[in-house]
């Protein structure tokens, strides 16, 4: 039956939910990392190994809960109503609820100690109030030396304590270092020199979560093109015909084989090989995320090159019927970004988790979900720059036809294959010249 549109309190009923929803989700993914990271002892290598097992394994679990919406979720919905649908993940929340608690006895909890976005801002406040006051750089020197407003945290871990117990801040990024200097324009920016070189840390930080934003907009594929490439092509699967909605199950389903041999094989094998804690250290890991992500975009080209060429040998380039080629070609490109998203989400949280200020670690961890939201609106963004400029050159736009066949998705693939190499030169030039600040990053064993 036709679909009906609805208004006023149905309408805003479902969009409440939907933001329910969000929210929720938000509060779940920017917690739940930092809260189990935390259970590992940092201070010591075995610590440290576990931690970096822990966040392999909760992408591992992330991406179990993904293979059962695509797959059992999916056919609920699909033969007994979307209500049933909702009404599964409802359920599975409300039981996980009292599990989660059942171990609250034996977490390790971390003392609150205030809003990091209230620290970032007073800081960068200070700064710019201060930068605009005129004072003698002489006499600004003596103030800082002698200013009474830094006091060793004491909530913080103790290898951070041990590190910044000088009251004289860094040079790097000299701007913010006027937050402490002279009086502050109003108690309530008075800043210590630890919240400074906290903020510092994390600005040293944000380039690296800019370049993964790219790799995110290619992972927008997954869900978009690359369905409707599949659901033109032949999805039956013996005498099971696969709903294209469930297609995403191949990047989950690499996901959950390579997990396992990542941690249990490969990070082994580089330990002996480099003789470091890590083996492979954090950027390392992202780098190979990203770079993987270039190869799935180049792959995800020469697929759809070849299944237009198999529409055009057909007859079939103005039909809607499915081509005579087996839905399994795309999961090469799916090989790809899911092996490319394991990488980088893992390595991206535990970078964020192992480098970011102890006060700060949520929302650091939480720049991994931002990063991911932000490539899903990019995405949308460069298909509608990609069809606009297309379409005012006299050709047809690239995303735009009868059927998908008649579009030039293979060129628009090439065009995130360009941009996801400017990217990775991009992230090359600030991981480079990236210090790591956290113990184990780079040490020998």
């Amino acid at each position: 039956m036709p679909c009906q549109e609805i208004d006023g309190g149905k309408a805003a009923m479902l969009f409440i939910g939907l933001y329910l929803v969000a929210l929720g989700v938000g509060g779940i993914k920017g917690s739940l990392p930092t809260h189990g990271a935390e259970q590992f002892d940092e201070n010591t290598p075995q610590g440290r190994k576990q931690r970096s097992t822990f966040f392999n394994y909760f992408v591992f679990c992330l991406s179990f809960g993904a293979l059962m919406a695509v797959t059992f979720v999916v056919w609920v919905e699909d033969n007994k109503g979307w209500e049933w649908g909702f009404a599964i993940s409802t359920i599975a929340i409300l039981v996980s609820i009292p599990i989660f608690f059942f171990g609250s006895t034996f977490y390790r909890n971390k003392i609150p100690s205030g809003s990091p976005l209230t620290t970032i801002c007073k800081v960068l406040v200070a700064a710019m109030l201060n930068g605009c006051m005129s004072r003698n750089s002489s006499n600004a020197i003596a103030n800082l030396s002698a200013s009474p407003s830094y006091e060793p945290e004491t909530n913080k871990e103790p290898e951070e304590n041990t590190k910044q117990t000088d009251e004289i801040p860094t040079q790097s990024l000299k701007f913010l270092n006027r937050a402490v200097v002279n009086k502050p324009a109003h108690p309530a920016l008075e800043c210590t020199v630890n919240q400074v070189e906290d903020v510092k840390i994390v600005l040293k930080i944000l380039p690296i979560f800019a370049c993964t934003i790219v790799l995110n907009c290619c992972l927008a594929q997954l869900s978009t093109f690359s369905v409707e490439q599949a659901a033109s092509m032949d999805t039956k699967l013996g005498s099971l015909k696969i709903p294209p909605a469930s297609l995403p199950v191949f990047p989950v389903v690499f996901i959950m084989i390579l997990a396992p041999v990542y941690d249990h094989l490969i990070i082994p094998f580089a330990r002996r090989v480099t003789n470091t804690e890590m083996g492979i250290t954090h950027l390392q890991r992202i780098g190979i995320g990203l770079f993987l992500s270039i190869i799935s975009m180049a792959v995800a080209a020469l697929v759809e090159i070849k299944r237009k060429r198999v529409a055009t040998d057909s007859g079939l380039l103005d039909s809607t019927a499915s081509l005579p080629i087996t839905f399994f070609w795309i999961a090469l490109q799916y090989l790809f970004l899911g092996s490319a998203d394991l990488f980088t989400l893992a390595g991206l949280l535990e970078f964020f988790f192992t480098e970011a200020p102890s006060s700060m670690r949520s929302l650091a961890t939480s720049l991994s979900w931002a990063s991911l939201a932000m490539g899903y609106y990019l995405s949308s963004v460069i298909v509608s720059i990609a069809n606009n400029v297309t379409g005012n050159s006299g050709h047809s736009p690239w995303l735009s036809g009868y059927t998908i066949n008649r579009y030039h998705l293979d060129r628009f693939y090439w065009l995130m294959c360009v941009l996801s190499t400017l990217n990775f030169l991009h992230y090359l030039f600030w991981a480079m010249r990236y210090k790591y600040r956290s113990a184990g990053a780079g040490a020998s064993k």
